[in-house]
């Protein structure tokens, strides 16, 4: 299997441009307006206009860069349209439709269809279903229509009313005024009705001293990304709900905010939230981490790991990531990743493996979370982690290891969506299974996955991670173990 091209790193970050919803609305605005006045471009006055008027709306653009009203509270994104609409009483009505057009063309057709048919093989029809998922959508990504939509019209229109004034003339104290409102409205909501982020746990790890031998001589684990609880549990799974009955299974295992991929690997990798580990979107505006990951932490006491994932972990984890490429059909991905696992363990034999199979998220995003092909991508993988653990269990890496299996974040309706927590990100599933731990049993208290760095160092006798947060799940290993 191929390695991610340094070509398809650099068209990741890119790409997270356009995808994610911070950046995606200003670059929108921007593209839509020179579309729009393309026959101005080459007058200079009318340029200058363009520029002028651009500059004036800064302020708004800023605005919505820091407030991205997540989840119900984009409802009330269309209020300050209205008043705007009500004060100025100005609709460029051939501006509203070219910009709506541009933004279902790039959505449903160029991201839903095109991009996705030949990044993983999606059929040329999926805009037939993906202009529904769109509006439906609650991510934080460009793809949540009832977010995207009253932001960049609003922006749009007032960008178009201040172009078309005489800047001598313009009220500049109603503009002031209105900047006010828009500002204050926002942080008014989002401080008092942005409630739902995970409470962050305030102490570094401190449940347990750090071990002063290793428990176990490898820790796996498999992260299914994008699985969400409610439909692993409707799947047919037979091996992995042996697993968890076998092991230990947390029913309320927590993801972090936002729950973008990224964000979450490294959350779950250093122990600790996006405020500390600096990597708070999937968009990566400074390479690398400002805090230790478990790999560090191996690293002092002569131990290795690897992260088998996509492109875009390199963005935080840099040289412990082992890539491969996310230019392949879909229902050949997880395969060749599995495959490409047994080729890591057996060349490098290294004391943490950490597998991304991203099949199931995939088809969340392209197809949909509700719908069978989801339901089908889980069931594959079962098959696949069942083939790949019966070939530990062959090699022998698996007599004194410990092997987690767990999703970083689940995903909502819509496009797959995750990121604001809606209904099925926030609790992903999240089980062990070893020698040294506990059997058939279940924690049903809260916890969450910045738990899981620690546990890891825990089991391989490696120092908890420099900013670790998460306890370590002690509940899980047999106490008999955690004595000796």
């Amino acid at each position: 299997m191929k390695k991610a091209s340094k070509f398809e790193k650099v068209a990741a970050r890119c790409w997270n441009l356009l995808n994610e919803g911070k950046p995606f609305t200003p670059i929108f605005v921007i593209s839509t307006m020179l579309l729009y006045h393309f026959s101005d471009l080459l007058n200079i006055a009318q340029l200058e206009r363009l520029f002028i008027s651009f500059v004036l709306v800064l302020p708004l653009l800023a605005i919505y860069y820091v407030y991205d009203y997540p989840l119900f509270l984009r409802n009330y994104l269309w209020i300050p349209y209205v008043v705007f609409l009500i004060v100025w009483k100005f609709a460029d009505l051939s501006l509203i439709f070219l910009a709506l057009g541009l933004y279902f063309f790039f959505t449903v057709f160029f991201w839903g269809t095109l991009y996705y048919h030949l990044r993983i093989g999606i059929t040329w029809w999926n805009f037939t279903r993906f202009w529904k998922l769109v509006l439906k959508n609650s991510d934080s990504t460009s793809g949540n229509a009832q977010e995207q939509l009253p932001k960049f019209l609003l922006i749009l229109s007032l960008w178009q009313y201040l172009y078309e004034s005489d800047f001598q003339h313009i009220h500049y104290d109603r503009l002031i005024v209105f900047y006010c409102f828009i500002f204050l409205f926002s942080l008014i909501l989002h401080k008092n009705l942005f409630d739902w982020k995970p409470k962050v746990i305030e102490s570094y790890t401190n449940n347990v001293p750090a071990p002063a031998k290793a428990i176990n001589d490898k820790v796996i684990v498999i992260v299914i990304d994008g699985m969400r609880k409610d439909r692993f549990e409707q799947a047919h799974a037979p091996f992995l709900k042996q697993l968890r009955k076998n092991g230990t299974d947390f029913t309320q295992m927590e993801t972090v905010y936002p729950a973008r991929t990224v964000v979450c690997f490294t959350s779950m990798f250093t122990g600790t939230y996006p405020f500390e580990h600096g990597i708070k979107s999937n968009m990566v505006w400074k390479l690398g981490i400002k805090v230790e990951s478990i790999f560090d932490s191996l690293r002092k006491v002569g131990k290795t790991g690897r992260l088998l994932g996509i492109a875009h972990l390199v963005d935080s984890m840099g040289d412990d990531v082992e890539t491969v490429t996310a230019v392949m059909h879909n229902d050949v991905a997880d395969r060749n990743i599995i495959e490409r696992a047994k080729r890591i363990m057996k060349e490098q034999d290294p004391d943490l493996l950490v597998v991304q199979l991203i099949a199931t998220d995939q088809t969340g995003h392209s197809r949909g979370v509700l719908y069978d092909e989801y339901i089908q991508k889980i069931e594959e993988a079962d098959a696949l982690i069942k083939e790949y653990v019966e070939w530990l269990e062959e090699q022998g890496k698996l007599k004194n290891a410990t092997l987690i299996i767990c999703a970083d974040h689940g995903q909502a309706d819509g496009i797959g969506g995750h990121g604001h927590l809606d209904e099925g990100e926030r609790y992903v599933p999240f089980f062990m299974y070893g020698p040294a731990i506990e059997k058939d049993k279940r924690i049903d208290e809260k916890h969450s996955i910045v738990s899981l760095a620690p546990t890891i160092a825990y089991l391989l006798g490696a120092p908890y991670p420099s900013h670790s947060r998460g306890p370590v799940l002690i509940e899980a290993v047999r106490k008999e173990v955690s004595d000796e």
